[in-house]
């Protein structure tokens, strides 16, 4: 389609066609916060899951995206225009997330979406964003392939991945604790496209893989599986493991005595899984993204600013999911004030060109948005449990900083996104 294609246009033509679709999945919750009765406002669909396996992160990360959007209201709202939000529970389902998407575009005219854990949801929710043209902020979720072969113009990626979470800590797991790995991998598209880069990082080492142990979402009960990685003895248990589905595993891990040897290398842990765990739970290497415990300008501040809006929240100080999300929408609100416009293009270009300096991120390493795939390059920290706790929640020792350079996927160069004319054209 040509860029001038109004969305207007668009969603008259498509209407007929979402309605025939499947049942919509709910439940939705929309957060009007109109200034006066002829406003206006900027509208904005919150795709986090409430439920399923990354339930609890997608709240998280909700509370992130939110919080962002209750202090842009506050300060007077975008281009004089407030924000409101709607949101439906995509229950970690990529079915869900894809009528979810079509029911907030066609009917509810957002201007943005944002929202995933959930590699297949991020998936689904990025072809139909595409589609209509419409900006989707990917907060969380960690497959490569979301900035390499599923790489759309009007998807943005806000964690690091897989195989960015591989090249910081395989290195260090090799040279500390052997080659001899196994790899215990999550049967999905994350959990494949990480091993895979596990596999690609670990062969650079010298490492042997010995094995490789499918485990299927929602398993609960791995004495078998840890009862054949104590039989094959390998030196690393190299996981790609994620949401409710690692915590069981890291119990149960402890209660057979495995959570000390052999070795674990986690790729990536998110805070909220580790939350819900017991402290000998922490085990093995890992890489995140941010932690709450930086000795960084502003860190400080951002807790308190958590704990203020979120007295309530089970999880006490935020985390990596909640970082994301809160950040992601920072750098949407700049680009749109940069734009002057919500425009889609306009705003798409201006993405493009984040770049965050590492005071204002947080973070060791000043950060930015690679054009060509859309991926946010970033510091990404090895971590480990920390044995020296200077308060109740910390809960990890910060190994190293790793630069974005330095753990970046040279296979985004095989993005091959849609260009501006391709991509439908819409100012709400």
């Amino acid at each position: 389609m040509g860029q001038g294609i109004t969305r207007r246009t668009l969603l008259c033509k498509s209407i007929a066609g979402v309605a025939a679709a499947a049942p919509f999945f709910g439940p939705w919750r929309a957060n009007r916060v109109y200034a006066s009765s002829t406003d206006k406002p900027i509208r904005i669909g919150l795709l986090h899951s409430a439920t399923g396996q990354y339930g609890v992160s997608g709240q998280a990360e909700m509370r992130g995206t939110t919080t962002a959007i209750a202090q842009a209201n506050a300060d007077g709202g975008l281009l004089g225009r407030k924000l409101e939000t709607i949101w439906a529970d995509s229950q970690t389902d990529a079915h869900t997330a894809r009528l979810n998407t079509q029911r907030f575009i066609v009917e509810n005219e957002v201007s943005f979406l944002v929202g995933a854990v959930h590699s297949s949801v991020a998936k689904a929710v990025s072809e139909v964003a595409q589609e209509f043209g419409c900006i989707y902020l990917n907060t969380n979720s960690s497959s490569p392939t979301e900035s390499a072969a599923d790489c759309h113009r009007v998807k943005f990626v806000y964690d690091a991945h897989g195989l960015n979470f591989a090249k910081a800590t395989a290195a260090h797991a090799a040279k500390n604790f052997g080659t001899r790995w196994l790899l215990l991998t999550n049967d999905y598209g994350w959990g494949h496209h990480t091993a895979k880069a596990i596999r690609a990082i670990g062969s650079q080492f010298n490492v042997d893989f010995i094995d490789e142990i499918l485990v299927p979402v929602g398993t609960r009960n791995y004495i078998g599986i840890l009862k054949k990685i104590a039989n094959t003895k390998p030196d690393v248990v190299a996981t790609a493991i994620g949401g409710d589905d690692s915590i069981p595993l890291r119990a149960q891990a402890v209660d057979m005595g495995l959570h000390k040897r052999p070795a674990w290398l986690n790729n990536q842990q998110d805070w909220p899984d580790h939350f819900a765990m017991s402290e000998a739970a922490l085990f093995g290497i890992f890489g995140t993204t941010w932690y709450h415990g930086l000795k960084l300008p502003g860190v400080t501040e951002f807790v308190k600013q958590y704990k203020k809006h979120w007295p309530d929240a089970a999880i006490t100080v935020p985390g990596n999911v909640y970082y994301n999300g809160y950040t992601a929408m920072q750098t949407l609100f700049d680009a749109i004030r940069k734009a002057g416009t919500t425009n889609n293009i306009a705003v798409i270009k201006q993405l493009e060109a984040t770049y965050l300096p590492a005071r204002d991120r947080m973070q060791h390493y000043d950060a930015y948005m690679d054009p060509a795939s859309h991926h946010l390059q970033q510091t990404v920290y090895i971590a480990s449990n920390n044995d020296n706790p200077a308060t109740e929640r910390d809960y990890y020792k910060i190994l190293a900083a790793v630069r974005p350079e330095d753990a970046a996927d040279a296979n985004e160069r095989n993005c091959r996104m849609e260009s501006y004319a391709q991509t439908p054209t819409y100012e709400l």
